[in-house]
């Protein structure tokens, strides 16, 4: 048995892993977090997301350190300092991690990379088994069809996503620029406008789109001359997402200490 926190837990994320966790024989949920000052703290977190009568009760927290209590794993899709804040608190107590925030800066990534090894940990920019076969039959891709390929990514999310471009678009982008044995900070596009002059033959573009709500959607594109490859990713619900961190969950049990990621869970490496 596996028990888990939620962080976030009121969020659209996370009151669907919540959610969904009850779905599972061997993972029960021991803990919600939220931020300090949230209206609902102290609340019994069951009733608040509609499914009361769980068992057992949980009390919706906003101490990070209380959430993890009882729990044997954190999982985080917050914010990039929230994020943070709460890896020290599962490093300090020997706690596991599932973190599915993105939009890290440099400096943040860093401090992750120097914290997150030191505890059992899944970072991942997403968590769907489509994302990640994607990611490496990209890679695939670019090395087979070597420079004579224009690369372009485009990706599309709800209006209410606060990074841009998303952690999958630089994903998938790295991928193809490892396919290509190219640097991706040399070569990436991020916008176009006005006159920019022919496009190099090195160059990876990554466009992004904001509207509504868009689940997640990323096509890679491959255009040659005289065809072109499209391969695309579309998110239909959140449940995909939670349901990848609940299985990363599950694989960190018994694991030793390390910074993992999907590919390592589904066993794609």
């Amino acid at each position: 048995m596996v028990k888990i926190a939620v962080a976030g837990a009121m969020g659209r994320m996370g009151s669907r892993i919540a959610a969904l966790s009850t779905e599972y024989g061997d993972i029960r949920l021991a803990g919600a977090l939220e931020r300090k000052g949230h209206p609902d703290a102290g609340k019994e977190f069951w009733t608040l997301i509609g499914l009361g009568g769980q068992s057992p009760s949980v009390k919706l927290s906003e101490d990070v350190h209380e959430a993890l209590s009882a729990a044997d794993v954190l999982i985080d899709f917050t914010q990039p300092a929230s994020t943070l804040s709460n890896l020290r608190a599962c490093v300090e107590t020997g706690k596991a991690m599932v973190i599915g925030t993105t939009g890290f800066d440099a400096a943040q990534t860093g401090e992750i990379k120097k914290l997150a090894p030191r505890i059992r940990s899944v970072m991942a920019a997403n968590m769907s088994l489509g994302i990640n076969l994607l990611l490496k039959v990209v890679r695939q891709m670019a090395q087979a069809l070597g420079g004579d390929y224009d690369v372009e990514i485009i990706e599309a999310h709800h209006r209410y996503k606060k990074d841009a471009p998303s952690g999958t678009a630089l994903k998938l982008a790295q991928a193809a620029a490892d396919g290509l044995g190219r640097n991706l900070d040399d070569v990436a596009v991020y916008a176009r406008r006005g006159m920019i002059g022919q496009r190099s033959s090195a160059e990876i573009g990554i466009q992004t789109i904001r509207a509504g709500d868009i689940v997640g959607e990323h096509t890679v594109l491959f255009g040659g001359l005289g065809e072109r490859i499209e391969v695309t990713h579309r998110v239909a619900n959140r449940d995909t997402f939670a349901r990848g961190a609940l299985r990363a969950a599950l694989w960190l049990q018994g694991r030793q200490p390390g910074l993992y990621d999907m590919q390592d869970v589904l066993g794609l490496k």
